[in-house]
């Protein structure tokens, strides 16, 4: 197991955003921090709009989605129009400027730098969809157990553009389980998605509530989900996967380099 550092520096503040000695130290204990209300409301309505154009472009066959609640398969048609709909967008950063700019925003990059360090490279991020009524399920999983990174120490961002409550889709996490790595076996549903559910105790779980515009961090290695949205609210989030240079994926046994799909955010020399 890898936590993450536990960081006494001191930051420069560009906008003023830090963490309290209090807010770092439930990090590294539970593996989650709830930040709450980041971005105003002109912000969070210019990324919606972003985000629903990714989405337009993506069910017009012009970029690439998945609906995470069904096996994949060559019907694409199919998978957009099945009954149960947990709708993926992966790196939108690489084609749509405004989320490329988000990841750079110095008032996420400070909370991060206290969690993770002074050096920051993006691992990915993704645009989570649960439309309403019909948004599925995501199951109990570790993040690292799709990435398998080492060191096992990157920090996801999970903002939300819409309010969000345990009924159309607030993340579920479980205090504490970052520091024991799980095995993981494969979703009934759905041949993408993994799922550790008959590990966990889900009477601990902990629910997330934000505000639109809020944000919440977690250890890759801390088990959440998301139930599925039965209410008549759509749920649109948007997650960026943070991590230091060097980190290796041992998906090939290579380092992860600097480039233009794995930018370095930040760096102190």
């Amino acid at each position: 197991m890898t936590a993450c550092p536990n960081m006494d520096q001191t930051l420069e503040q560009t906008d003023g955003v830090a963490l309290t000695r209090e807010q770092i130290d439930s990090f590294h204990a539970e593996g989650f921090l709830r930040f709450g209300k980041l971005l105003d409301d002109t912000e969070v309505e210019a990324l919606r709009q972003e985000y629903d154009h990714e989405f337009d472009l993506a069910r017009a066959g012009k970029s690439e989605m998945s609906n995470l609640s069904v096996d994949q398969t060559d019907d694409d048609e199919a998978m957009v129009q099945a009954e149960t709909q947990m709708l993926q967008i992966m790196n939108v950063t690489r084609r749509n400027l405004r989320f490329r700019k988000l990841v750079y925003d110095s008032r996420l990059l400070d909370i991060v730098a206290t969690l993770i360090g002074p050096n920051i490279q993006l691992y990915s991020d993704q645009a989570l969809f649960k439309p309403a009524h019909t948004g599925g399920p995501i199951h109990w999983h570790q993040d690292n157990a799709y990435w398998k990174c080492v060191p096992a120490i990157i920090v996801s961002c999970w903002l939300t553009l819409d309010d969000v409550d345990d009924r159309n889709g607030a993340m579920n996490l479980i205090p504490g389980s970052h520091l024991t790595p799980l095995s993981h076996g494969r979703a009934e549903e759905s041949n993408v998605l993994l799922d550790a559910g008959d590990q966990v105790d889900a009477a601990t779980a902990v629910v997330v509530e934000l505000a639109a515009g809020g944000i919440m961090f977690h250890h890759c290695q801390t088990l959440h989900s998301t139930k599925p949205n039965a209410s008549g609210r759509q749920r649109r989030a948007f997650a960026m996967h943070f991590m230091t240079p060097g980190t290796k994926s041992l998906h090939d046994s290579q380092y992860i380099p600097v480039s233009f799909n794995n930018p370095l955010l930040r760096a102190r020399v």
